[in-house]
Formats: structure tokens, sequence, C-alpha cells
């Protein structure tokens, strides 16, 4: 059994406790928050569940064997290394770090510690977008051309992060997860129309050494929730809605071709081509229950995590990477090359 103690309980915490305490194998022990009603919240829903206002009593407690963080990113790197230090295993929710370095660090100390640091990714652990990294990994569409991401909505306005951080960040490790490849190049382009708070409304284009092109839009000032990609392959092409109760994603057999025949030199060189469109079945399970399962089996199996402290960096670095280019008006940000670790 593997005993989890979750620091926060706001907006993601309650969901957190839900799924590890539904969950074979694990048991939650421990709550904290520094809102004593929160806390008694949680002693209404989970009696047999100890709370406290001190995270640090969670980690003194020796029958804890991981302990899940879901609070401010500007909190995640002390408490991640603070629970590292006192021998955990840490589940941290997106983005891992305010910092590249500071990811890094907790990678070191994750390492030398032997502990399992998992990057809560939910959509990593979705059926839609499993089922797509199946279908580009199968080769079903062929070379892929682009990957076109609108995530729009009014609010949730955020204190600490910007519309990057807060809703880029989720393709970021989407396409990490599509792709097994990371961006060479960014260049975005963005606004904060209330002075005082982040950007709230951002255009991102990542550059690919295979030639891939990404484009994401993001906006907490749209007046409609839209969360909607399409995947552009050479043999086919993706859809995916996930605001859709059903048919989230759908596969079309469209696509166009060229032609460099002499002896057709005065026609028109491109063919398009338009076929069936399926909709896959998939798996309808809870994404941050399967997430959850995967974090308790890699620690009882001493497994690296899908979305392991490495995604978690390569995503912050790209955050990074864009927000320096969108402050410097659209300017092209360099990142280092590298292939998914």
């Amino acid at each position: 059994m593997v005993n989890i103690a979750v620091i926060g309980y706001g907006y993601w915490g309650p969901n957190l406790v839900r799924n590890f305490a539904e969950l074979n194998g694990a048991a939650v022990v421990g709550v904290s928050d520094q809102d004593q009603k929160k806390l008694d919240v949680v002693q209404r829903r989970y009696p047999s569940i100890k709370t406290t206002t001190r995270f640090q009593d969670l980690l003194d407690d020796p029958s804890v064997d991981a302990v899940a963080i879901a609070t401010p990113v500007s909190t995640h790197f002390e408490l991640g290394m603070a629970a590292l230090r006192a021998g955990k295993h840490v589940w941290i929710e997106k983005p891992m770090t305010e910092t590249s370095m500071q990811a890094r660090k907790l990678i070191e100390e994750a390492e030398r510690r032997e502990r399992v640091l998992f990057v809560d990714h939910t959509f990593v652990y979705t059926g839609a977008v499993r089922k797509m990294g199946e279908l580009i990994r199968s080769g079903d569409l062929g070379k892929i051309y682009y990957y076109d991401s609108t995530r729009v909505n009014l609010g949730l306005f955020q204190r600490d992060v910007n519309v990057i951080s807060d809703l880029a960040v989720h393709d970021f490790s989407i396409l990490d997860y599509l792709l097994g490849e990371h961006p060479v190049a960014v260049s975005a382009s963005g606004i904060n129309h209330f002075p005082g708070t982040p950007e709230n409304l951002a255009y991102i284009t990542l550059f690919y050494d295979s030639g891939t092109i990404a484009h994401i839009n993001v906006s907490w000032l749209a007046p409609v929730k839209v969360r909607q990609i399409l995947v552009g392959g050479s043999k086919k092409m993706i859809t995916y809605n996930d605001l859709e109760p059903s048919e989230k994603v759908k596969i079309y057999d469209k696509g166009i071709s060229f032609t460099d025949d002499p002896q057709k030199i005065y026609e028109m060189r491109v063919g398009y081509r338009t076929g069936d469109m399926l909709a896959p079945k998939l798996n309808e399970s809870e994404a941050l229950r399967v997430g959850a399962e995967h974090f308790v089996d890699c620690i009882v199996n001493s497994k690296t995590p899908e979305t392991s402290g490495q995604l978690g960096m390569h995503v912050v670095e790209i955050i990074e990477a864009a927000t320096s280019s969108m402050r410097g008006k659209g300017e092209t940000v360099y990142i280092q090359k590298g292939k998914k670790a």
C-alpha cells in the first residue's frame, strides 16, 4: 500500500484526494492546506484522513510514502525539494516549476535519492491524446506537417502565471507526447490588456527539426470556450475537440499530392484526395485516474513516469522561451535541440 499525502486543497487538490482515495494499492493519509475551512471539508468527507495547516507535519510522518503538491507554481520548487529531501516520492502539478533551473535541481535531487518525480500533465493520460499518439507512431498519418491548437475561454485570470503557463502548457506536453521531439525554436506574441496582471492572450509558433510546425492560440478573453486541435499529416489528418461529449477524435482520409512529371508540366500539379472520416473508440477512463494509477505503479515497480521530471523541465523551457519571445515582440528564441528523453 502506497500512502499518499496531498499538499493544497484548493481547485485541484479535491480531485487528487478523490482519485488516490479510490485507487487500489493506495491510500490518502494526510492533507495539508493553510485554510482551516478547507481542511474542515476534508474531515467531513474523509474522517480517517489526517489534516494539518503545516505541510512539514506530513513530511515528518514516516508513514507517508509520497506527496502530491497542488499549490501555486511559485511554491512548487520549495515544497518539491523539501519532500524529496524527506525521502518522499513526489507528484507535482503543472507547470513543474517557475524556472528550468529549478526543475533541473528537482530532477537531480530525485535521481540522487532514487525517488519518483511525476509531473501532472493530465492531457497525456486522456484516451483522446493517447489514441492520437498511437495513430502517429503507427505511421497512419504519414509525415506530420502541422499541429494547430485553439485553447480559449473567458477567464479564469491567474495572478501568478501568464496565459502561456496556464493554457499553452497543455499543448506543450501533448506535442512532446505526440511527436517524441522537442522544438528547436519558438516565436510568440501576446499582450496584457490589464496593467499589473500577466499576459492574457498569446499566439505561439513552435519549429521542429523534422519540419513540423505547431501553432497555439491561447486566451482568457474569448466569449466562448474552445478546446480544439488539428493535426495534419501527409496521409491523413486528425481533429480533436475536447468539448465534444462523444467522438472527440476524428480521422480524415484527406490530403494532397504533388507531381513533377514533365509530361504533366502544363497541367495542375496538385492532386486532392478526399476519403472517409472515422471516429475511433477511445478509452473513457478519467485521465487523472490513469495518471494516478501510473504514479503508484512507478513507485511500486521503480519505473520512470511517462510525464517525468524530464518532460516537466522541457515544458518549462518552452514556457521560458515563449515568454521571452512574447516580451521581445515575437523575436525568435532558440531552444537546445534534443529528442524526447
